[in-house]
């Protein structure tokens, strides 16, 4: 079985490449379940796939200066911007695989940690509409 650890993350946000500031990405997707058990099911739960959705999770080291991280999210605030993070930032191929979607950007915390932490910013985007896996 292969084994992979992820050295080079591509992540971007709104057409910006953002790997110089990413810490962490993580891209997680889930369909509900939707009980349909009825008495023919013998006594046991049945379901189905319903509604589909997901989130993206990510961590930030943050930067101020002007044209950088703070600058490229604070204005998308409350907008529904593209998305897609590959586990290498290499070209998106049958072993380089690439997800991308929309994000809704619901909120954007500028400043947290405590004294001597590095400057972080971690929060999780809910996915808009579908997500797709592609290869090129």
């Amino acid at each position: 079985m292969p084994k992979m650890v992820l050295l080079a993350q591509f992540l971007s946000i709104n057409g910006q490449t953002l790997n110089t500031f990413t810490k962490k990405a993580e891209l997680s997707v889930e369909v509900e379940d939707k009980d349909v058990t009825n008495y023919a099911s013998a006594g046991w739960k049945e379901v189905i796939g319903g509604l589909k959705s997901g989130e993206l999770a990510c961590e930030f080291f943050q930067d101020f200066a002007a044209s950088q991280l703070d600058s490229i999210m604070w204005p998308l605030l409350g907008t529904v911007v593209p998305f897609e993070v590959r586990a290498d930032q290499g070209t998106a191929s049958p072993t380089n695989p690439k997800w991308t979607g929309n994000i809704l950007i619901k909120g954007w915390n500028p400043i947290e940690g405590s004294v001597g932490d590095e400057a972080t910013v971690g929060l999780t985007f809910p996915t808009s509409g579908a997500v797709t896996r592609g290869t090129s």
